[in-house]
């Protein structure tokens, strides 16, 4: 339907071009969707629906159509976050989905903020606690959590002094087997007993009953409590058991993420319900209890799982990435201190170190942003370039090193098949799968053809530079083939030939050393230029192209200060270290990687095209399937544009720079089969994105042919030299 733009000349009259071309982009940015999750969201003119303006619309149609720019405006909480969300969308800067800023809490949906409560509110209505999670925690902790409180209950009833404790443990064990649906609360002291009267003995009040009329406290003000020998005893006999158990209960918890609850509950019963006195410890069943006054609330649970907790974040860093973390500490200790493998094998430690890249890129990631969103656009733009891609340059500079110290080829062959499975995954398999998990929520999705069109073009550009030496040595190069038969029998028939390749070492390797090492240092010279000009072009003299504005999404009197979660000299310290570790991770990566070469049944092609080149990218990958559910496939498709033009303008130049300085066995001439790959992907990727809009069955066709293609790579021999 065409928008109608009511005018006081009536019906028959034709409206300006320009009013008419400004409401067809505010139709197309109806479909583009909003970035609710952000916090923000699109402003979009209201429009009337069509009526009389049809025959104008099509005589002006397929102009509008082609001078119209999809715009795009977006809100954020604060300046940073504005500088964030416009940073996403300029050419050579990482995409990040995650905020850099604390989000005010008024903003936030009452899912989340559900996620980050206390478990010490009670509601009003809970409904049932029998839930498929409660019932897992009881199969997993409760049952014995509660036969331990048992056990510890006896043992300080046989202290005597202890007696108190163990009715508490008593009534805790009955609790911690079933902990939803009940209140653990502190029970404070009645001002009229205030204090302390001299010669009275211990006493507590009764667990799990109706409240006493009458209280008898103890003298716990100051330090009374602590001197008392029933704490004493508590503090040697019960409290260590009980805290080592609610340790390894929260850790295994807040490792299954889905039962950060459970993590809570055990955090919150050590450091606050143990070290109360027994006397204030009150347990009661929700629905027969009513909070006092004075009373407060320590404990309260109603779930023991929620699936949204994948959502939920530490300082800004999600609960993936700070699980994954100790996973590189162990990686670096069991790497560098079991170097003979007497702990565990070489395919144990190369697993290990390629998983530990993982969080590592997550973190180099959420660096970079945050220093781009507190910085302005020169120094962005100089973190982007050096430190953007230096995960795949550490693992493919490492690996050269070591090919070149043992004299082996396979190195830099591998290295070839991570650069084009890194360029033929972030082309078809990252926005194939952002369009089929996007389409999968929105029929179809539009995106920003002509942004789109300049990075298709770059690499375009980009690919026929990288291959052209390649393509130089097929046409000039001597084919030499290893073993050749007669299969005719006849000195004039048919031969064939197996392991066959073109040399450039003939004749002392004049060719190659004459023309094809020249050829190769004036594409990794003329790479870099394009980038740079690419640059110019989308974020100086034609910025029209993304035309994105930010504007402040919150009423007036709502306005909130940026609460950075990193500052910058803190981003560029994690930015430092995580590259340092990086760089150890690559290493152990690379020493442990020569007997999966040697020893597998798999082609080296396939190791390399798959997970070598797509490990670290992981991230990447998540970040684009965060956009596409927003509806906000542009910057999906930008995401794999951006990473695929970086392999060929910037990573492979410096990988043939590095070689200038420290000789290696890679030479930028590639195998066939690369070759073909690559082209044949980057063609499909630009018929696809030609019309500006897709549905899960195109992001279905790209998925399909990068499956084709490691199919291939799978049943390929490995290259020569391996």
């Amino acid at each position: 339907d065409v928008p109608k733009i009511p005018d006081s000349r009536g019906d028959s009259d034709c409206p300006r071009r320009g009013s008419l071309c400004e409401r067809h982009c505010a139709a197309i940015n109806n479909a583009q969707g909003d970035l609710g999750d952000l916090g923000c969201h699109l402003h979009r003119p209201r429009v009337p629906p069509a009526t009389s303006i049809s025959s104008c619309y099509q005589q002006h149609s397929e102009e509008v159509c082609e001078s119209c720019v999809v715009k795009t405006t977006l809100t954020a909480e604060n300046a940073v976050e504005a500088n964030k969300l416009s940073n996403n969308y300029k050419f050579g800067f990482k995409k990040w989905k995650s905020h850099v800023t604390a989000r005010p809490w008024e903003d936030r949906s009452e899912i989340v903020k559900e996620l980050y409560s206390d478990l010490n509110v009670i509601r009003g209505s809970g409904g049932s606690t029998l839930t498929c999670g409660n019932i897992l925690y009881l199969l997993l902790f409760g049952w014995w959590l509660s036969f331990l409180y048992i056990l510890v209950a006896a043992v300080m009833f046989v202290t005597v002094i202890g007696a108190p404790y163990g009715r508490l443990c008593w009534n805790l064990a009955g609790y911690f087997l079933w902990p939803f649906g009940k209140v653990i609360q502190k029970v404070e002291v009645p001002k009229s007993h205030q204090a302390c009267k001299a010669g009275a003995g211990e006493s507590s009040a009764l667990l799990g009953g109706p409240t006493p009329r009458r209280w008898r406290p103890q003298c716990w003000a100051g330090t009374g409590y602590w001197h008392r020998a029933s704490t004493t005893a508590w503090l040697c006999l019960g409290y260590p058991v009980l805290a080592l158990a609610h340790g390894l209960v929260c850790v295994t918890a807040w490792l299954l993420i889905v039962l950060i609850p459970v993590a809570k509950l055990s955090a919150r019963a050590t450091s606050r319900v143990l070290l109360l006195p027994p006397e204030r410890v009150l347990i009661r069943r929700l629905r027969m209890t009513e909070v006092p006054l004075e009373g407060e609330v320590i404990l309260c649970c109603y779930r023991a799982a929620n699936p949204y907790y994948y959502k939920y974040a530490v300082d800004g860093i999600n609960v993936f990435a700070v699980n994954l973390l100790p996973l590189v500490l162990v990686t670096l200790v069991l790497g560098y201190a079991d170097s003979p493998n007497n702990l565990t094998g070489s395919a144990v430690k190369f697993t290990l170190a390629l998983l530990s890249i993982m969080p590592l890129s997550y973190y180099i990631g959420m660096a970079i942003a945050s220093i781009s969103a507190q910085s302005n656009f020169a120094v962005g733009a100089v973190v982007n370039a050096t430190f953007g891609s230096i995960t795949e340059l550490t693992f493919y500079i490492t690996a050269l090193i070591k090919g070149s110290r043992e004299g082996n080829r396979c190195y830099a062959e591998v290295v070839k098949s991570a650069l084009t499975g890194t360029l033929v995954g972030c082309v078809l398999f990252v926005p194939g799968l952002c369009m089929v998990i996007g389409g999968i929520r929105h029929q179809e999705q539009r995106f920003n053809s002509r942004s789109a069109g300049v990075s298709s073009a770059l690499l375009f550009l980009s690919v026929g530079g990288v291959f052209a030496p390649t393509l130089f040595s097929k046409v000039y190069g001597k084919l030499v083939c290893g073993e050749c038969h007669n299969v005719t029998q006849n000195p004039l028939g048919h031969y064939l030939c197996h392991n066959c390749h073109f040399d450039l070492m003939d004749n002392n390797g004049t060719l190659y050393y004459s023309h094809v090492q020249p050829l190769v240092y004036t594409v990794s010279i003329l790479l870099p230029a394009a980038y740079l000009i690419g640059l110019f072009f989308t974020l100086k003299t034609h910025t029209h192209i993304y035309d994105i504005h930010i504007s402040d999404c919150h009423m007036p009197g709502h306005h909130h200060s940026a609460v950075v979660h990193w500052s910058r000299w803190r981003a560029l310290v994690i930015l430092l270290l995580s590259t340092l570790c990086m760089s150890a991770c690559a290493d152990l990566a690379t020493e442990h990687i020569s007997p999966i070469l040697t020893n597998s049944t798999i082609s080296q092609y396939f190791i390399g095209v798959t997970v070598l080149a797509m490990v670290p990218e992981l991230p990447e990958i998540v970040n684009g399937i965060q956009f596409a559910l927003q509806n906000n496939l542009s910057l999906s498709i930008e995401i794999g544009n951006c990473i695929a033009v970086q392999v060929c303008m910037l990573q492979i130049p410096i990988l043939v720079l590095f070689t200038i300085f420290y000789p290696t066995n890679f030479t930028l001439v590639f195998s066939d089969l690369h070759v073909y790959a690559s082209m044949f992907s980057v063609v499909l990727m630009n018929y696809i994105f030609m019309d500006g809009k897709c549905d899960y069955f195109q992001g279905t066709v790209l998925v399909m042919v990068y499956f084709i293609l490691l199919a291939v790579y799978f049943f390929a021999p490995s290259p020569s030299g391996c």
